[in-house]
This record gives C-alpha cells, sequence and structure tokens, in this order.
C-alpha cells in the first residue's frame, strides 16, 4: 500500500509538471521552445508508465499548475525554470527509491538527469542581465534607510518629520545609485547590459525599498511602533529578495539571508546609538 502511494503521487507530479512546462513552451519563443516542449514530452511519458503500473488515472494538481503561472509571470521564465529544476531534484530523490523495486524506473530517472542539465544549460543562455543592477539597489537601500530611520526615529521622535526628511534623503540616493549604475554599466568593456535600464533597475528598487519601509511611519503616530514594523518589512525583503537570487543563481538562501540581517541589524543598533547620542549632545526635543 506504501509503495503504491508513492507511485500514484509520483504520478500526479509527473503529470502536473507536464501542464507546466506546456505552459512554458508557450511562453518561451526561439529554439528554446522545442527544446522545453520535449521534457514536457518526457513528463508525460513518464506519467504514462507509472499510469501501467498503478492502473489508476490521476488528475494534475491544479493549484500547483496556477502557482507557477503565477510565478512565471510575476518573476519571470528563468525564476519559474529554476522552481521547477528544483523540483526535478525532488523528483530524482523518489526514482532512487522506485529504482529498487521496478528496473524500467532506471531510464526515468535518467531522464530526470537530462532535464536538469538542459535547464541550467538554458539558464546560462537566458541568464537574467540585470539581477546586479536589482540587488544593488535593494541591499543599499535597506542598509541605508533602516540605519537612517533608526538614526531618525531616535533623535527626532515624529513620524511625520522621520518620514519626511526619510523620503526626501531616500528619494535622492535612489537618484544617485541610479546615476552611479549608469556610468558604470556605460564604462564597462565586457558585457551586454544596458547602461539607461540598469539606472532604472537600480532606482526603482531602491524607490520601492524606500516606499515600502515609510509606510508605518504614515500610518502610526508613535515613531517607535513604525520603526519596529519599518524593520519587520526590511526582513520581510530580505527573505523574498535572497530567496529570489538564491534560486536564479543556485545559491544558500540561509547563509544570504542571514549575512544580511546581521548586516541590517547592525547598522540600525549602531544608527540608534547615534541618533540617541546626538539627541543628549545637542539637546534636541521635538
Amino acid at each position: 500500500m506504501e509503495l503504491k502511494k508513492i507511485l500514484i503521487d509520483a504520478q500526479k507530479k509527473e503529470i502536473t509538471e507536464y501542464y507546466v512546462y506546456l505552459y512554458l513552451s508557450e511562453k518561451i519563443k526561439g529554439k528554446e521552445r522545442e527544446k522545453i516542449k520535449k521534457i514536457g514530452e518526457d513528463e508525460l511519458k513518464h506519467y504514462e508508465k507509472l499510469r501501467e503500473i498503478t492502473k489508476v488515472e490521476v488528475k494534475p494538481n491544479i493549484i500547483k499548475i496556477l502557482f507557477y503561472k503565477l510565478v512565471i509571470r510575476l518573476f519571470g521564465i528563468v525564476f519559474g525554470l529554476k522552481l521547477m529544476e528544483k523540483g526535478e531534484e525532488l523528483s530524482e530523490k523518489t526514482y532512487e527509491f522506485l529504482e529498487s523495486n521496478f528496473e524500467e524506473f532506471l531510464n526515468i530517472r535518467k531522464e530526470e538527469k537530462e532535464h536538469e542539465m538542459k535547464l541550467i544549460s538554458f539558464i546560462e543562455e537566458e541568464r537574467l542581465k540585470y539581477v546586479g543592477s536589482m540587488i544593488l539597489g535593494v541591499s543599499d537601500a535597506l542598509v541605508e534607510l533602516t540605519g537612517a530611520l533608526a538614526g531618525l526615529t531616535f533623535a527626532l521622535r515624529n513620524s511625520l518629520f522621520i518620514s519626511i526628511a526619510a523620503f526626501i534623503a531616500g528619494f535622492s540616493a535612489s537618484l544617485s545609485m541610479a546615476g552611479s549604475e549608469y556610468l558604470s554599466v556605460k564604462t564597462e568593456k565586457l558585457g551586454d547590459r544596458k547602461p539607461l535600464l540598469s539606472a532604472l533597475y537600480t532606482g526603482i528598487m531602491y524607490l520601492f525599498v524606500v516606499v515600502t519601509l515609510l509606510i508605518p511611519y504614515f500610518l502610526f503616530k508613535n515613531p517607535f511602533l513604525s520603526l519596529l514594523f519599518s524593520l519587520l518589512f526590511s526582513f520581510i525583503i530580505i527573505a523574498l529578495f535572497t530567496f529570489y537570487v538564491s534560486v536564479v543563481y543556485d545559491e544558500d538562501y540561509k547563509k544570504k539571508f542571514f549575512e544580511m540581517f546581521l548586516i541590517i541589524t547592525s547598522v540600525s543598533f549602531l544608527s540608534f546609538l547615534i541618533g540617541t547620542l546626538l539627541r543628549k549632545i545637542f539637546g534636541i526635543e521635538v
């Protein structure tokens, strides 16, 4: 009974991924379409092989299909493919177990491994050119603004004044970062990134973080409560963006998350000390 359940679960996974790959093939143009379509056809063959063993017709996981479609629309095909690649790794572990019971799974596992290689090859060909610009905008904004907000909060203690000062500083910094990225990319000897697009990605991501972290200061009168929510928002942004980057570049998620977490926490704490010190030295009362 346990073995049959594993077979049916694997069968459901194969038919689900068939429809996801089919959707991906419709989104991709050029020669890569046939490559992705072929992977989908292999998944269908795997499903049919499993069906011969289980004698059960299994419906695809509609929720998972919709999830991947949404992910692809929001974060792009490359990110969606990488998530699928991680799914293939899980599938390979399942087939390792099944091989000890069914000899025909040797070929299926081989094809699953080939899928992984094809996906990696595709990512190398179509890597995201502007992830570096986005990382620059997000990381700089998080580090600089959380530190500024901590310092301003303990120095001014007025949500309206803090939000105005932080927005002016954040908006100016986003323009400065965008300009620096434009000049940096323009002077690159190699690479095919466009300077204007790189600058836009950096500036927009920076400004997005600024606006997100300032939302609590417009909602709450208590500046310390606002700071608490801003820090919470910053950790959420770190978690989501680090996950995105770690999937695309196959990097260690936990390591990158805690690295950014420690940097932001340290900068915020130091800014808190400076803000408190300046308040006492100059006797600021707002």
